[in-house]
This record gives C-alpha cells, structure tokens and sequence, in this order.
C-alpha cells in the first residue's frame, strides 16, 4: 500500500457561507423552471438547459472541451409524451404525479377503459397470459387492472417489469401503494400503461387519454468544458454531473429535478468559477452530462469516444443528488479507492467541513460507472439528509436546504489541492 502524506496538507480559505449561495440558488432555479420543461425530451427541455450550461462556462471564463464547441452531440431513441396524459374516474380527473403515473414505456391510448381485473399470481405464467388475452378479447374488454399491494418495494417494481409485456396486448392499471417514481423509457409498447395509487381507484366509467411518441433518434449533448495547467504533463481531475432529468407528461405535469440533479450540476459552475480564480496544478475538465437518466448514455459516449486521455486521470468526482446534506455525503467506490478515500477524510477531518463522510463500493448507476469500468479512479458523491425527494413532481427548487453546499465546495476544492501532494 502507498504511504499516505498527509501532514504537509494545506487548507485553504473558506470560499463560501450560507449567505453567498445567490448565483447558485439562480441558476438552480432556472433548471428547475417549468420553461425548461423537466430538462427532458419535450419542448426541447434538455437542449435549453445545456445551451444555459455553455453559455455560463463562456462566462466563467473556461475553454470549450471539445476543440471550438463546449457540446458533444450524441443520438438515441426515447420514449416521450408530448400531448395530453389524463386518467379519469367518472368525470372527475386524476392528478397526473399524484394519483397516477403513465409509464415510461407506454403508447397511446383514447377513450373508455373497460376494466378486467386479474390476479399478478395468475399472469404470471405465460400459457395464462395468453388465455387471459383471449377472454379479455372474447369478452371486448380492452384493460387489464393488476394489483400489486401485497408486495412492498422491490418485489413489487419487479413484478411490475415482469408484466409489462402485456402492454403489447392490452391498456394495463397497475395499482399500487408505495411512492409514485417515474423514469425515461427507451420503447414504446402498443397500448398503454398506468401505475395508480389504490386509493385513487374505482372499476366504473374509467377513461384515458395518452399520447405517446417515440423519438428514434434524439440529439442530445454533453457539455463539457476545461481549465489547463501550467505545468507541463500535468495529470487532471475531472469533475461530472449528470444536466438531464425525466422531463414531462404532457404539457403541464414536469419533473423538476432540484435535488436529481440541477443540484450537482450547479456544483460543477461553483467548482468552475472558484478555480478559474485559484489555478489548479491539474488540468480540470468540468462535464455535464446528458442521457443519464436514460441509461448514462451520454457518459458512456463520452469514455467510449476517448474524449480525453484517460490514462492522465487522476480521480473523477461524479457529483450526483447535492442539495441537501445535513447527515453529511456518501462516496461510492470509497471502498475500492481506499487510500483516495481515506485522504478525503483526513481533509474533511482537519477542515470540520461535514458531520459524516461514508464510504460505499460499487455502485451502476450515475455517471462515474462508465469511467470506472475502464479502470479510470472515480468516486460518486452524493448527500445525505432532509430531502427525500426523487424522481418525483416533488423534487422541487423550494426543497431544496443547500446546508451542506458550502462545505462540500470547500471540501473539494481543499481535497483537489490535497491530491497534488498525492
């Protein structure tokens, strides 16, 4: 093992309190606005949020990362909603993110929905499946309704997948109890697909209205930037989070995405401006990343495309979920990368910045993933406290704490200079 120095490392000032958070707080609630539509795949959410993004890198005074462009075009296909989503009862209409949710993965729908209830033990197996297709067609039933209370957690999301195929056969209500959390689909089945909460249902007189469309080959981008060291050979850090998030259903249900991720995607231009004032001995490159919530698309892109030398990576910090941190942060590949662990804590412990810092291994899903296949020192960071938050209509700017933002900025920024004596 490599012998940790660590009594020689300096700290720096304090860079921001509480009070000084009012650029960050603005820009944050930009990418949270309802004029960048959940920073998805409709009204070109996503595309607006990254033509903000390189334009406050052009102002931070960082250099374009890719040769003249600060963006990076990829395409893939997406699921998406851009018409009317309603569920209703009678003629009382379900709150969209609320009372229900359209999967990610539905098509369209229009008009009554004539309901067969069946049991998830019974569709279970394939040779029932397909006779109950043949009832439900005799019958001129058109939906099935599958309740999924008896199980908690997991298993229900589990069985949920293991019945979504027939979506391709029927319109499907998947009645639930746990939290409504909602994703970004990569296909589109033939009928449509609900998840309800139980309370919010009723057998009688129920309709939909959904309009699906598949975007076979969406463009979206990376935006990525860099700060070059002045000394020669120099090895760099490079600092990531993730721009996108689920977008909407319909033109007025959107998925604001504070804590997931406008959070650690403001982080990167805080990182950025400090360092543009504090030079670095490394070369920085800040990346926001697109697709990540379809699939860390845009992160895979950019190792596969060896965007940059990644035999010259020192350590990559993946800044994903940084709104709150009152319990303190969670690292992942802490317990991979121990020794780049342990010098954090020693940094967290000298400079008093944060209550807690927890070391977790592997983990597949933000950004960090792509780079750590490759071999390349990355950690995934994210925090720990009061917002709970995710993947929901409550992930908004006004629950966001920001308690922890300033002393995760000066931890890092303390850290980044640990790392030159390391």
């Amino acid at each position: 093992m490599r012998k940790l120095f660590f009594s020689f490392v300096p700290f720096i000032f304090v860079l921001f309190s509480f009070g000084q958070l009012e650029y960050e707080r603005k820009i944050t609630e930009q990418l949270c606005s309802d004029s960048l539509f959940g920073r998805g795949y409709v009204n070109d959410g996503v595309g607006k949020a990254s033509r903000l993004l390189a334009k406050e890198f052009s102002e931070i005074g960082l250099q374009p990362l890719f040769g003249d462009e600060f963006y990076q075009p990829f395409s893939f296909k997406v699921n998406t909603f851009p018409g009317v989503v309603s569920l209703k009862i009678g003629c009382k209409k379900l709150t969209p993110g609320v009372d229900f949710l359209v999967n990610p993965n539905s098509g369209s729908v229009s008009g009554k929905l004539i309901i067969k209830e069946l049991d998830y033990k019974t569709v279970s197996s394939n040779d029932l499946i397909i006779q109950e297709i043949v009832l439900l067609g005799q019958a001129k039933h058109n939906t099935f309704v599958i309740d999924l209370t008896q199980l908690k957690g997991k298993s229900q999301e589990e069985w949920k997948q293991q019945l979504l195929g027939l979506g391709n056969y029927a319109n499907i209500l998947f009645l639930t109890d746990e939290k409504l959390g909602w994703a970004v689909g990569r296909t589109q089945l033939k009928k449509a697909v609900f998840c309800i909460d139980k309370k919010s249902y009723r057998t009688k007189r129920m309709s939909a209205e959904v309009e699906a469309f598949l975007e076979r080959d969406y463009v979206s981008k990376n935006v990525g930037a860099l700060i070059p060291s002045k000394k020669p050979n120099a090895k760099t850090i490079v600092f990531t989070a993730h721009y996108d998030h689920l977008g909407g259903m319909g033109q007025k249900t959107f998925f604001p995405g504070a804590n997931d991720n406008a959070s650690g995607t403001v982080m990167l231009l805080s990182l950025a401006k400090y360092f543009v004032a504090n030079p670095s001995g490394f070369n920085l490159i800040f990346v926001a990343f697109a697709g990540e919530e379809a699939g860390l698309i845009g992160s895979f892109h950019f190792v596969e495309e060896k965007s940059i030398d990644l035999s010259k990576i020192k350590l990559v910090l993946n800044l994903d979920i940084m709104g709150s941190g009152e319990d303190g942060i969670t690292v992942v590949n802490g317990k991979v990368r121990t020794e780049l662990f342990e010098l954090l804590q020693k940094v967290n412990s000298e400079g008093d910045f944060l209550p807690s810092i927890k070391a977790r291994g592997e983990t597949t899903n933000s950004d960090h993933y792509p780079f750590h296949l490759k071999g390349v020192p990355a950690f995934f960071i994210y925090t720990r406290g009061l917002n709970q938050n995710y993947h929901d209509i409550y992930d908004t700017y006004e629950n966001l704490t920001f308690s922890a933002y300033s002393a995760i900025i000066n931890l890092l920024t303390n850290y980044v200079k640990a790392l030159e004596n390391f």
